[in-house]
């Protein structure tokens, strides 16, 4: 194996000094590189600010101070780039907001009547929002608005509350839209062209130890351009020409994701007319650019080099179609199901899943514990408990021991912006220009990381609670004591007493993974269809699988970077996963190589080789998912077989893959 594969060195790496902190916080400590979104904190700052001068307009500052609580959590739930994703991470969660806040009130004051709503609140809760993304977010505003409402003496009749924080979530939402006249259809423009930029990054970097990154780029972009558009065109009533258009400039792309590792694997770089064609067909989707270029393009020899040829003049001849057909575009490749289907698919799985009970359970148990505590012993502000339970245990939100240790420090530091505000700021209308900076350092902060978050919404939060309590600078300690009393109960009965918190799901994931990768195997190079429409069904359902490995793949590597976060011993057993993690990738990557090169004119490989990598790759998988880390597989013999076979590279990739294993590694 080369040096360059032995080298590959996991992301958050631990570090040797005696006096460093550990690498699992130094991870959630460091800043993302993530651009400021200047236009969501401009957004964030008038929407929480707005219903403020309005409730000291009225003379009534506590309704200023719901409407943006309100507010507030449209602000951390305007994440999507499409306007339609939009309405649907903001308003779905604000119902579930106010169902919640309206059964807090109603058991309000009502001693263990209110413990028990709240604890099967978190029940549910937990198990909604194993759902998908917005359903997650949706659970967190239910038991949320639930712990407030339970928490505070809202303003009566019982729908006062859930309506003015419905309205605060609903002018975050009027304020996102109002581009979407001028800006309908940019965002999935600019991902399709996204995704060509991406390629084009990639294909500079054929040949080359960038290349790896650099195509794990492109499965993102490639994902993300789909969702956008797939998503949007499922809630549009026939077919729209500018979507059928998109549509057509993204299926195109696939022909040229799967040529680029067959170029990566001749080991020298593209000439640059390549990549710079690609860069060019990036700025006429993103400008609608429909004058058909003029290609100077290297001549291909080499079956690789045709099928690169070919899939970049037919991208070409695609993306500058003014009048695509809109009733011949493919939309199979991700096309999603219709939203009955998928919503009793969802609850489906919601019910009959274990992960969806368990973690609900995890919830339930750590909320119910928290309210019990603060039943039996005075704690001042003591719903402040159980929101930093609901925060904290957020286990697809990342790792549930970082995000604990991360929230008390965040709550640390926005404590001493409060305690600065509070302290200094005089009540009243000074409150609306210090809430329009606080309020824009939300999103501005948010994508530095979770504990950069923490540090900006808590002076948020503390704000409007001396709007509802007036008690001013006395609301810092016990906001610091509540925030660690939380998290001490999350750490303890929601993560320490818990088996899977102690394991890495990586193995299981990745033997999914090796297992899709035998099945694509099987796909590619099997008994192929006499007729020309079983041809196209077996290469629609080749591509099918190939997207879904890339997308198990990212997974992977989200679950990968999620355990990186955790303390040892598992934070150590993720990052010995990492070898193994970029061989499978190597390993799809040569698959799709193959199958390009013998569409191109290469000799296609036997049945009995292309029997023994599925074998190979099935034992792969199975040591994988039996194994609790990499030291555990047995390694395999070195590869056999016809050298020049499109296979070879498959094949030899499996060796290194089970060569992770030998000793001395």
């Amino acid at each position: 194996m080369s040096t360059e594969r032995t080298e590959q060195i996991p992301p958050g790496r631990p570090r040797h000094h005696a006096l460093a902190p550990p690498a699992w916080l130094l991870k959630g400590l460091r800043p993302s590189p993530a651009p400021i979104p200047w236009a969501a904190a401009a957004r964030a700052g008038v929407a929480m600010a707005t219903p403020l001068a309005v409730g000291f307009a009225l003379n009534e500052p506590e309704y200023g101070a719901l409407v943006s609580m309100g507010a507030l959590s449209g602000v951390i739930g305007d994440t999507a780039d499409a306007y339609r994703m939009r309405i649907l991470n903001i308003a779905v969660p604000q119902l579930f907001g106010a169902v919640g806040v309206a059964l807090g009130t109603l058991v309000f004051g009502h001693g263990w009547l209110a413990v028990g709503a709240l604890t099967l609140i978190a029940l549910v809760s937990g198990m909604i929002s194993s759902i998908g993304t917005v359903a997650s977010v949706s659970g967190l505003l239910l038991l949320l608005n639930a712990v407030i409402g339970a928490g505070l003496p809202l303003p009566r009749p019982w729908w006062t509350a859930p309506l003015l924080l419905t309205a605060g979530g609903l002018f975050v939402l009027l304020l996102t839209l109002l581009g979407w006249p001028l800006r309908g259809r940019q965002p999935e423009r600019v991902a399709v062209a996204d995704t060509y930029r991406s390629l084009a990054d990639a294909l500079e970097a054929a040949g080359g130890p960038e290349y790896d990154e650099r195509r794990r780029r492109v499965t993102q972009a490639l994902n993300h351009a789909y969702d956008l558009v797939l998503g949007r065109r499922a809630r549009v009533h026939g077919r729209s020409p500018a979507l059928v258009r998109m549509l057509a400039q993204l299926n195109v792309v696939i022909p040229l994701v799967e040529a680029a590792p067959a170029m990566h694997l001749r080991g020298a770089p593209l000439p640059p007319e390549i990549p710079a064609a690609v860069r060019d067909l990036a700025q006429a989707v993103e400008g609608g650019r429909t004058e058909r270029p003029v290609l100077d393009l290297p001549a291909p020899h080499t079956p690789a080099e045709r099928a690169l040829d070919a899939a970049l003049r037919h991208a070409a001849a695609i993306v500058h179609l003014p009048d695509p057909d809109l009733h011949n575009v493919d939309d199979r490749l991700g096309r999603p199901a219709s939203l009955t289907v998928r919503a009793r698919r969802a609850v489906r799985d919601m019910m009959l899943s274990r992960a969806s009970w368990r973690y609900g359970l995890r919830l339930a148990l750590c909320i119910g514990l928290a309210q019990c505590l603060v039943s039996l012993i005075p704690v001042e502000r003591s719903y402040w408990v159980a929101l930093t339970v609901t925060f904290v245990l957020k286990p697809d939100f990342g790792s549930v021991f970082s995000r604990a240790v991360l929230r008390a420090l965040g709550t640390a530091a926005g404590l001493v912006m409060a305690a600065a505000v509070l302290s200094e700021v005089p009540r009243g209308w000074w409150d609306v220009p210090v809430m329009v900076v606080l309020a824009a350092l939300i999103p501005a902060f948010s994508v530095k990381g979770y504990a950069f978050q923490t540090a900006a919404i808590t002076p948020v939060i503390l704000l409007l609670s001396d709007l509802l309590n007036h008690q001013g600078f006395d609301l810092i300690r016990p906001r610091l004591l509540d925030s660690l009393i939380g998290c001490a109960i999350t750490l303890v009965f929601g993560y320490l007493l818990w088996p899977e918190s102690w394991r890495t799901r990586i193995g299981d994931r990745l033997a999914d993974t090796v297992d899709d990768a035998a099945r694509y195997v099987e796909r590619a190079f099997g008994d192929q269809p006499d007729t020309e429409a079983g041809q196209r069904a077996a290469r629609t359902a080749r591509l099918q699988a190939r997207r879904r490995i890339y997308r198990d793949m990212s997974g992977v590597r989200n679950e990968f970077q999620r355990a990186l976060t955790e303390p040892p011993p598992t934070g150590a057993r993720a990052a010995a996963w990492w070898p193994l993690v970029v061989a499978v990738e190597r390993i799809v990557d040569a698959t799709t190589a193959a199958r390009v090169r013998v569409n191109h004119g290469a000799e296609p490989p036997g049945a009995e080789e292309v029997a023994t990598v599925i074998t190979d790759l099935r034992a792969l998988a199975e040591g994988v998912r039996n194994a609790d880390n990499p030291s555990q597989l047995r390694p395999s013999a070195p590869p056999s077989g016809d050298a020049d076979s499109v296979l070879a590279p498959v094949r030899q990739e499996l060796a290194a893959a089970r060569a992770i294993a030998s000793p001395g590694h």
